[in-house]
């Protein structure tokens, strides 16, 4: 799972070469530096993320995705995707737009939200099902920050410990990361985007980095985080080594689907149902056994 991405980069790189156009940024257009690496710059980080849904998506999913756009100024907004089993459409949207890496949010039945977190055109990409989903309006938060600006991303060390979470951090570096050139990013770093990892789910968490002490204003400066929002948190399903498929790098065997989790609801209301029918004609038929015969001696049938 480890080379995924440097096998990408290679391939991006022959593409390029192939390709024959003269890429300004590698030219130092400054002057800057001696020798044979002279007209050599700094790499620049281009990223860009294309954020769209499927069709079916709830109101609070879709004020959801505003807040992430709102969050990361390098986002392209597109419209809904009309058909769900058509994921292979998604590398050449992103392409269109000119981005290299893809969020992608899929409602199914019973407001179940997937979400496709891809770098496109060649991988990998991360099958991920989101719970506990609070907006910005729902939370309402003290903490603020300026629309636009730049975060600190802040990855829990427990992503160090496996294979999936090291490509997991590696891509979400590259989506969430905003870079300095982005159009619309301010030169401002004022919050930090944090992802932790418990019970084998990922927790995000937005917080303001505040300067100083809001009890003693004029005191000397203490730095402390108030959460902004939003909140929500990834469960890993499935890692692909292609954008939006291909071969199976990881598999979570702990996932269990919604749908799974609703039918064993539903049986489990449907054997609760048959146990008291099953009961009912029990206590029927030991009512039958138990039912004295009538005596030929009563009073009713003497003075009858």
């Amino acid at each position: 799972m480890a080379p995924v991405l440097n096998a990408h980069d290679q391939e991006a790189t022959v593409v390029e070469k192939r390709k024959g156009k003269r890429k300004v940024d590698d030219l130092n257009t400054d002057g800057e530096g001696d020798g044979p690496n002279r007209n050599l710059k700094k790499k620049r980080n281009k990223q860009r993320v294309l954020l769209l849904s499927s069709r079916g998506i709830t109101h609070r999913m879709r004020h959801f995705m505003n807040d992430l756009e709102a969050l990361l100024p390098h986002v392209k907004k597109d419209s809904k995707l009309d058909s769900k089993n058509h994921l292979h459409l998604l590398p050449e949207l992103a392409d269109l737009h000119s981005c290299n890496n893809t969020l992608y949010f899929e409602a199914r039945r019973h407001e179940d939200l997937y979400l496709w977190a891809a770098k496109t055109p060649n991988g990998p990409s991360i099958k991920l099902h989101v719970q506990n989903v609070h907006t910005m309006d729902e939370l309402k938060m003290t903490g603020n920050c300026l629309k636009g600006s730049r975060g600190i991303l802040s990855f829990d060390a427990a992503f160090e410990e496996t294979e999936w979470g090291r490509l997991t951090k590696e891509l979400f570096t590259h989506i969430f990361g905003v870079p300095p050139q982005a159009r619309r990013a301010k030169p401002f770093i004022d919050h930090i985007l944090t992802f932790s990892i418990l019970d084998s789910k990922i927790w995000f968490r937005n917080f303001q980095i505040v300067e100083k002490d809001p009890v003693q204003l004029n005191g000397p400066p203490e730095t402390s985080l108030v959460e902004i929002g939003p909140r929500f948190v990834l469960t890993p399903i499935r890692i692909f080594e292609g954008a939006f498929g291909g071969a199976t790098v990881f598999a979570n065997p702990e996932f269990v689907s919604p749908a799974l989790v609703r039918s064993a609801r539903r049986k489990e209301m449907g054997d609760r149902y048959k146990e008291r029918k099953l009961a009912v004609q029990e206590r029927g038929f030991r009512q039958t056994e138990r039912k004295r015969e009538e005596d030929p001696l009563a009073v009713a049938k003497v003075f009858a």
